[in-house]
């Protein structure tokens, strides 16, 4: 398939839901609720035979910084106890440039990202989650950090007609070409992972999804003569697997799911084969309300979630197939509703994403809500509790 001339709508789509959103009060009893409204073809059958612990595959929740940092971070941890789901993905740093927790990192410091912090007793609740087997997840913003470009302006995207150059939505940008950007986020994830996370997941790792008009008014400082935006991010992502090497963690990436549909870099400098012959996981945010008119053959993309998902997933597959040492798949699937022509995404179109994604081997996968609340519904009422592998299989 191919998505020359359609791929700004999209885009543009991606940005209307910003990563991250809606909310669902938990039942009082988590033991009553065991049951209730999971169809049989989404509970899995016993094994005949027990060979023994294997690796579980991360089954997991995006968890923003509010969520992490209050009240609703017992809620999210009682629906991890009763439910598949193992793995928080937890903000350290979103797209404000805002830190989950006092940093020591002195870029951090310098540029106040200290004075905007979520919550400041992050071990005592990493601490909850280890003692409930819940795998902590870091989720690091890289390239969208305004608090970053404002206090850095030497590593920020400029306007040509001076100061910042800012997105259609008002956010300014730091350039991914600079190398400072990337070690940055380097720095604040070999902190998260002695504080206690298991593992570091950077998102935003491209250029700004923005129209043309709008990219050439921007300036990107850091950029060697002939470099393009495929060899900027290719750059920076080194940096960051190079530097995270030595703790011994998973390294993952969110991309977009375009990503392994387009023959070129989606205009953002993003190309599959660059990550999944980098990366531990990748995760492509396959998200079917991020689909236009007419892919795959659907009318109308957001809602057909089963078959978005299915179509996505197996060209991921398709593309990584050639590489023996590819990277884990680990999709971003739909838990949000968006756009006026809904379905609203009840648990029956969550659960379509998850079969789609395992009827193709593909076991392990994050589920997206900007507000991270999850409905108990769209999740098999039960969980392994020896989570002993991180990556999960596909």
């Amino acid at each position: 398939m191919r998505f020359a001339g359609q791929v700004a709508v999209i885009l543009l789509g991606a940005a209307t839901v910003s990563r991250g959103l809606f909310a669902q009060q938990l039942p009082a009893s988590p033991d009553s609720m065991r049951l209730r409204g999971v169809e049989l073809r989404y509970v899995l059958p016993e094994p005949l035979f027990d060979n023994g612990p294997a690796a579980e595959p991360i089954k997991a929740l995006y968890v923003n910084a509010w969520a992490f940092g209050g009240s609703k971070l017992a809620q999210l941890v009682s629906l991890a106890d009763s439910t598949e789901i193992n793995a928080f993905v937890v903000d350290v740093k979103d797209d404000t440039g805002c830190l989950l927790y006092p940093s020591d990192v002195k870029v951090a410091q310098d540029i106040g990202a200290t004075k905007c912090v979520r919550t400041r007793d992050v071990q005592s609740k990493l601490d909850t989650l280890h003692a409930h087997d819940i795998y902590a997840i870091a989720r690091i913003v890289v390239a969208k950090d305004p608090l970053l470009a404002q206090n850095k302006a030497k590593w920020s995207v400029q306007h040509r007609d001076g100061g910042l150059w800012h997105d259609r939505i008002g956010m300014a940008w730091v350039d991914a070409y600079n190398d400072s950007v990337w070690i940055y986020a380097a720095q604040l994830a070999a902190e998260a992972i002695r504080l206690g996370f298991n593992e570091v997941q950077f998102d935003y790792v491209r250029f700004p999804d923005e129209p043309k008009e709008a990219m050439a008014q921007a300036i990107f400082a850091a950029r060697k003569p002939g470099e393009t935006q495929r060899a900027g991010v290719q750059a920076g992502i080194a940096i960051l697997a190079k530097r995270l090497q030595p703790l011994g963690v998973p390294v993952t990436f969110d991309i977009f799911g375009l990503t392994a549909s387009a023959t070129g870099d989606l205009g953002i400098g993003q190309v599959w084969e660059d990550f999944i012959t980098v990366a531990d996981v990748v995760l492509p945010m396959v998200y079917p309300s991020h689909y236009y008119r007419g892919s795959y053959g659907l009318a109308w993309p957001n809602g057909e979630p089963y078959r978005v998902v299915r179509n996505a997933l197996s060209e991921a597959i398709e593309r990584s197939r050639p590489y023996a040492k590819a990277a884990t798949i680990r999709p971003y699937l739909q838990a949000f509703t968006l756009g006026r022509r809904k379905p609203r995404y009840t648990p029956h179109e969550i659960r379509e994403q998850i079969r789609a994604a395992e009827e193709l081997g593909i076991k392990t996968w994050v589920l997206w809500n900007p507000r991270s609340v999850y409905q108990r519904d769209s999740l098999r009422p039960y969980r392994n509790t020896a989570l002993t592998v991180p990556g999960g299989a596909q």
